[in-house]
């Protein structure tokens, strides 16, 4: 898709639609709106305050051939409260008149900046929006496939002399709605076709264009260095497990270095504590973690903050086999600490286990880890919020505001001293499992173990990894929830 930005008035922008913006109770009785309606002989006042048009969110009003512009289309899309217009508004505007209009087979639109929210901030949220919502997850469709495409974004700008910010702000918001694509992309592939070895691949790939540093560890490197408990996972799958590491160098006077986890399980049967049928086909999306992990650090090294970031993959599959490790094993993790298994199911705190102590051998000095980790987070947040957890309170609220700036929504579970009770073993220092009672905060507290006194902060994205209902913005399917949240707070870390 070409983005660009016109400072013309939005009569004279040749596009195959306009998009203007209405907020709730708005009447078209000055500025652009006031000329919109004059223009068009009356009928956007006709249609403000009518059932069709009443600036909702998701209302939507479609003229066709409306006369004197110079857009075929025009669309006007409710907004909601003024007073509540945000960069998140603008995103889910975009998105929802990007799906609608391409329903309609236009080709190209220009969106008409109303708000007075800073001009870079909002050209990215604009570029994200609408890239974000004309992802489909239909690859391997034959039939019924959208092949339509919209080619030409035009941002138009109120006034001229913020030409610098807008084409920032166009430019990051391409980066980063291309990777949360990528990342969508990734999660979408069947796990016949992403395996480990495949996904390193494309990591391999990823690192080559855009200039990252990267290493692959192979299982006899992963068993030199003691990572029994990423093994014992991956003993039950016939393909080989991988662990992927990538490297943004982006200060090197400084030996601060964040580093970004995300849990790879390519398919996650359950192992010998199988799952149930049905449901078990969207266990493809069990790498959205790690998916997210190779995502934000193919944005990082375009954008390049002056900060230095590692991306850990830990990636394999949980099966059932006769090799497969078992309830009742005991697994000794890189850290050296001892792990009784009670669920084989409980699989993804093991390969993270790992990892965060991986990366803590590698320099980091702040982890973030990112995993659909618990069916709990699910039953708690349901499939609006991210669990947010941790072991230092003021970095839990860095990565939330990194949130909320970006519209992601972030709720924080405790970390009382109780919950480690939960997971004490009889026979070993620690169990992957204490039941369902707690689970999302007592899968926290077994990968805290392992982050030990460096400053983590771990996010549960189980519920909200995944959409199961179309959106007006947004397709059912994998979100790439928490890329935009690791990006942001990359970039303000490196700004503070």
């Amino acid at each position: 898709m070409e983005v660009r930005a016109e400072f013309a008035k939005f009569y004279d922008v040749e596009a195959d639609a306009l998009v203007v913006t209405i907020y709730e109770g708005e009447k078209a009785d000055e500025g652009a709106l006031k000329e919109l309606d004059e223009r068009t002989g009356g009928i956007v006042s006709e249609m403000l305050g009518t059932d069709e048009m009443r600036g909702k969110q998701n209302d939507t009003v479609y003229i066709y051939k409306p006369k004197n512009i110079r857009a075929e289309r025009l669309l006007l899309v409710g907004a909601g409260k003024r007073e509540e217009f945000s960069l998140d508004t603008i995103r889910k505007v975009t998105g929802s008149a990007a799906r609608f209009l391409r329903g309609k087979g236009a080709r190209s639109m220009a969106v008409l900046r109303r708000s007075q929210l800073e001009i870079g901030n909002s050209a990215q949220a604009a570029v994200e929006g609408v890239l974000l919502g004309l992802f489909e997850p239909d690859t391997y469709k034959t039939e019924n496939k959208e092949e339509r495409r919209i080619h030409d974004l035009i941002l138009l700008a109120a006034t001229p002399g913020s030409e610098d910010a807008l084409a920032q702000g166009v430019e990051r918001g391409r980066i980063i709605g291309e990777a949360v694509n990528f990342a969508r992309e990734l999660s979408n592939e069947p796990s016949s076709t992403l395996t480990p070895t495949e996904l390193a691949e494309r990591a391999k790939e990823t690192a080559t264009r855009f200039g990252l540093d990267i290493d692959v560890l192979d299982e006899a490197r992963m068993k030199e260095l003691g990572m029994g408990a990423l093994l014992g996972v991956a003993r039950g799958s016939d393909e080989p497990a991988k662990m992927i590491v990538l490297r943004h160098t982006g200060d090197e006077t400084n030996s601060n270095v964040i580093a970004i986890v995300g849990k790879g399980i390519t398919f996650d049967s359950g192992g010998i504590s199988i799952k149930p049928a049905e449901g078990m086909e969207k266990m493809k999306y069990d790498m959205s973690g790690a998916a997210a992990t190779l995502a934000a650090m193919r944005a990082i090294a375009q954008l390049k903050p002056r900060v230095n970031v590692i991306g850990v993959m830990p990636t394999t599959e949980n099966m059932p086999s006769g090799r497969a490790y078992k309830p009742g094993d005991v697994l000794r993790a890189m850290s050296g600490k001892t792990i009784e298994v009670i669920n084989t199911d409980a699989e993804g705190r093991l390969i993270l286990a790992d990892a965060i102590s991986y990366a803590r051998k590698l320099g980091a000095t702040k982890i973030i880890d990112l995993a659909t980790l618990t069916g709990a987070v699910s039953i708690a947040l349901g499939a609006i919020n991210v669990a947010i957890l941790g072991n230092d309170q003021l970095f839990v609220d860095e990565v939330r505001g990194a949130a909320r700036e970006v519209g992601e929504r972030f709720w924080q579970l405790p970390m009382d001293k109780d919950y480690r009770e939960m997971i004490k073993s009889d026979i070993a220092d620690i169990k992957n499992s204490s039941g369902r009672n707690a689970g999302t905060i007592t899968a926290a507290y077994f990968l805290r173990e392992f982050a030990e006194d460096t400053p983590w902060v771990h996010l549960d994205i189980a519920g909200t990894a995944w959409e199961s209902e179309r959106k007006p913005y947004m397709s059912k399917g994998p979100t790439g929830v928490a890329i935009r949240t690791l990006i942001n707070y990359v970039c303000n870390h490196a700004a503070s």
